[in-house]
């Protein structure tokens, strides 16, 4: 098939395609020796909160397609959309010229966003959002002036997830994924983040009076001199474990950041568009930060597209004659492209227009009583959960909170018995991740969780 284009078929079989993919695809966070032992699911279409595979079986997509989906699979209007807009051109840079979508969206977002942020600078995926947060905010103080010219770090919370680039690796702290890179990274200043199930000083929530919090506001102090920004997962910590806030950290931090003069950035690519039952996380403490990252469901699970979201006064601070050299010199051709941006500004009128928020309601409800469900079983530890995001902790000893050992690979055993029930689902190690497309419907939640306490009672007794 190398380089030939009249070798490529459009007759072949599911083996032959297993066969492909076997052969030539190097997948994202998988260990492919383990990948070509297994008989491995291969996805041909979506309808609704279902998947196909090749051979026709359906699934539950149990995690919207890592994150992503928002109105459902093959959704009518998104389609639409998508065709209207390729039948006006697919493509144009935004480097010096602009597009009817991409402006369109820009209003949209600000319409839905903090307050206080006015100006949206395109990208194609979390990291990258996150990339351009952390360079607009050194480059912000370097041109602010002299007095700010030691102002060069980014705080970051341990077991931190902000993407796969060097930048968004810097400031994440899992050190399964990111601890190899060290040698390439820069360093930064780390706060606590807090986990309540495995209290790092030992206390209990309420008890404890956040005492993190307290030690993150001392830590931000004494390093605000030296620091541009603090970067966040607001309320729940994604790929960490799905670690959820105690309620008034958050606001704890954005209080910190402003008195010491260090820019907040919330990292909303998990949480935004919908996930948390709100909008935006931010909006759970009424959170006003200087920088937000958005990603996944913002063009509802269709194409990848990314937005970092920034105040005035960060915009203006690049603002001046060009030979100034204020310009922030970053780009991606893809930015801000036509066809995710025509998705997105119909995702957006999709909220509104069938009142999703409003509908998640009783079925994030529903969603609480089903989960609480899993405590019954003999190795649940904790589950987290805020709005339709949810991690089942799985643990080999209860009392002890003692996890399962690495090579025991519980986490991964569980969504393989939950895939032959029908049931597609993605664990973080030991925890058990649910983050289903915002539409799906009680009932379907009902199987979804059903079929995952059936799978992880099956897998660990």
């Amino acid at each position: 098939m190398n380089g030939n284009n009249d070798n490529l078929k459009t007759d072949l079989n599911a083996a032959d395609i297993e066969k492909i993919d076997r052969e030539f695809v190097w997948h994202p966070f998988t260990q492919m020796s383990d990948w070509e032992k297994e008989r491995n699911l291969i996805i041909e279409r979506g309808e609704g909160v279902y998947l196909y595979d090749i051979h026709g079986n359906r699934y539950i997509d149990g995690v919207s397609s890592l994150w992503v989906n928002v109105h459902g699979h093959n959704n009518p209007e998104l389609n639409s959309a998508l065709k209207e807009q390729i039948d006006k051109i697919a493509h144009s840079t935004l480097l010096g010229l602009a597009n009817v979508p991409s402006a369109i969206l820009a209003e949209k977002l600000i319409e839905i966003a903090p307050g206080n942020l006015k100006k949206v600078f395109y990208s194609d995926s979390g990291s990258t959002s996150v990339e351009i947060a952390i360079k607009v905010a050194f480059q912000y103080f370097r041109q602010k002036g002299p007095k700010y010219k030691d102002k060069k770090k980014i705080i970051a919370a341990t077991s931190a997830y902000h993407g796969d680039t060097i930048g968004s690796v810097s400031v994440g702290g899992i050190g399964l994924f990111h601890s190899i890179y060290k040698p390439l990274l820069f360093d930064t200043v780390r706060i606590t983040y807090p986990y309540c199930y495995r209290c790092p000083y030992g206390l209990k929530y309420p008890d404890c009076a956040l005492h993190c919090a307290k030690e993150a506001e001392k830590i931000i102090k004494v390093h605000a001199e030296e620091s541009c920004a603090l970067i966040i997962e607001p309320m729940i910590q994604g790929a960490s474990g799905m670690i959820t806030m105690p309620v008034g950290y958050l606001k704890k931090i954005e209080r910190a950041c402003k008195d010491n003069g260090v820019l907040l950035i919330l990292d909303e690519v998990a949480t935004g568009f919908g996930r948390t039952g709100k909008m935006f996380a931010a909006f759970h403490e009424d959170v006003s930060p200087d920088a937000m990252c958005v990603a996944k469901g913002i063009t509802g699970g269709y194409l990848p597209m990314a937005a970092t979201l920034f105040t005035q006064e960060i915009y203006d601070g690049f603002l001046g004659k060009y030979e100034d050299n204020k310009t922030f010199f970053h780009g991606h051709t893809y930015t801000g492209n036509q066809l995710a941006s025509a998705c997105a500004v119909k995702s957006v009128e999709l909220f509104k227009k069938n009142g999703i928020l409003n509908k998640m309601k009783p079925v994030i409800k529903r969603f609480n009583e089903l989960l609480k469900r899993f405590y019954d079983l003999k190795h649940v530890g904790e589950v987290r959960n805020i709005g339709l995001m949810a991690g089942i902790e799985l643990v080999k000893d209860k009392e002890t909170k003692e996890p399962f050992a690495e090579h025991e690979r519980i986490g991964h055993k569980v969504i393989l018995k939950a895939r032959e029930k029908g049931v597609i689902i993605r664990p973080l190690g030991n925890v058990i991740v649910l983050m289903p497309p915002l539409v799906i419907d009680e009932n379907t939640l009902e199987t979804l969780c059903s079929v995952v306490n059936e799978s992880i009672e099956e897998v660990t007794q």
